[in-house]
């Protein structure tokens, strides 16, 4: 592997490391009121992940070595406008998202620092300090954080493969009956807990965005997104069935930590610490591999002028610094903000209108494969049959996702997405003076 550049295991563990956030570790408790028909959602989500995985991992390959991911596959299929759109929404959800893998590690903290949930102070100082510390190891080169991304993944993913596999030598299968405990039909409750779970999978996207910087792109992305969901799969219907095997169900649905409850069922009470631990880590991990994507996506747009080219100058690591330190002064305010009391409610209304702007690059991207496997034929081995029906059901599940997502979500969102129409407009039209000049 040049030293430069991401290999397979660091691709990979971006993958994973970005999916599994602090919020898998509450999951169980969220989805307790449902009983044990819960696993069937996570089993529905993961198909509908997987198909997804399997549209980023062609794209990779009908459009190798492009940064930017469902950026540069959207543009390529539609064209700058529809490229503008995904960037434009994408950039402004992982700030957000950010924001709040920020505080669910403050959150995580106070566990051993008390200090961090009584004084707000220090809570907004241990996030800065986080989040720019991050920043500062991810301006050192892609490479060096790809490396702290395969660190912090093997360390969070230990806590959880300790409770799922732990968890099989203590499971209590009345704690699954009935198996579905909520007044809905089996297929709505499906439905309902499919919609809860399928966010945890918010990341599979990842290891296509620095693409420019990966190792033989075209084969290195391919297998690191099908791996990561696989591996991800894997560990959340494993860890959820261990977990709800463990603590029956009313318990679990008041267990504000249910897998630091679990760790204590089977390893005893000095493991709470453990889980927390690996609380912290997971949000650290994903905060520094979402900074690391920041930095990437506006540096894609900007080299195509559809961005400010302040976010496409590199630094001599080749890393697009001054998107990144732009990028981590908005999350920054963010974090601020939820720890304001006066915009506590704005600081989760953003996060509302973030998850919009996460699912429609997905939905996007399918409708490009399409576009491009058909046109390019590229696939050697696929029809065009095959090509179709793989991206028509990627952008089914895509739109399910969206509706998954409430009324006001879509609402609100698409609001935010058009916000940016003005300034592409300004854009085009600087782009178009430049270009006749």
């Amino acid at each position: 592997m040049s030293e430069n550049k991401l290999g397979l295991w660091t691709s990979t563990s971006l993958v994973v490391g970005n999916m599994i956030g602090a919020g898998i570790f509450l999951m169980p408790a969220a989805m307790a009121s449902f009983g044990g028909i819960g696993l069937l959602g996570w089993i529905f989500s993961a198909i509908g992940s997987f198909f997804l995985a399997k549209v980023f991992s062609n794209l990779s390959k009908l459009v190798p070595g492009a940064n930017g991911g469902p950026y540069a596959y959207t543009r390529a299929g539609f064209g700058d406008f529809a490229g503008f759109l995904v960037a434009w929404g994408y950039c402004l959800s992982i700030c957000c998202a950010n924001a709040a893998i920020v505080v669910s590690f403050v959150s995580a903290m106070s566990v051993f620092f008390p200090v961090l949930s009584a004084n707000p102070t220090a809570a907004v100082l241990t996030g800065l300090i986080t989040i720019w510390f991050i920043t500062w190891i991810n301006t050192r080169g892609v490479a060096v954080s790809g490396k702290f991304q395969l660190i912090t993944t093997i360390l969070k993913l230990v806590p959880l493969l300790l409770i799922a596999i732990g968890g099989l030598f203590f499971i209590k299968f009345a704690n699954f009956q009935p198996f579905n405990l909520s007044t809905k039909s089996t297929f709505g409750a499906i439905t309902t807990t499919a919609t809860m779970t399928m966010f945890a999978f918010v990341g599979i996207e990842c290891a296509t965005i620095p693409a420019g910087s990966t190792e033989n792109s075209g084969k290195t992305v391919a297998r690191a997104t099908i791996l990561g969901v696989l591996v991800v799969t894997l560990i959340y219907i494993l860890g959820s069935f261990s977990v709800m095997g463990v603590i029956p169900a009313a318990a679990l649905e008041k267990s504000a930590t249910p897998y630091a409850d679990a760790a204590v069922i089977i390893y005893g009470p000095a493991a709470r610490y453990i889980v927390s631990a690996g609380v912290a880590i997971a949000a650290f991990g994903a905060l520094n591999g979402w900074i690391l994507v920041q930095g990437q996506v506006p540096f894609a747009i900007a080299k195509d002028k559809l961005f400010p080219g302040i976010f496409a100058r590199l630094n001599k690591k080749g890393v697009p610094n001054w998107g990144m330190v732009i990028s981590c002064t908005v999350i920054s305010i963010l974090m601020i903000m939820n720890y304001s009391k006066g915009l506590v409610e704005q600081f989760r209304f953003l996060l509302l209108l973030s998850t919009l702007s996460v699912l429609v690059p997905y939905l996007l991207s399918a409708g490009a494969y399409i576009i491009l496997g058909t046109k390019k034929n590229a696939l050697h081995k696929a029809s065009l049959a095959s090509i179709v029906l793989l991206g028509l059901a990627a952008f089914i599940y895509s739109l399910w996702e969206i509706s998954g997502a409430g009324e006001q979500t879509v609402y609100y969102g698409f609001l935010f997405l058009m916000a940016g129409v003005p300034f592409y407009i300004w854009l085009a039209y600087k782009k178009h003076r430049e270009a006749s000049a």
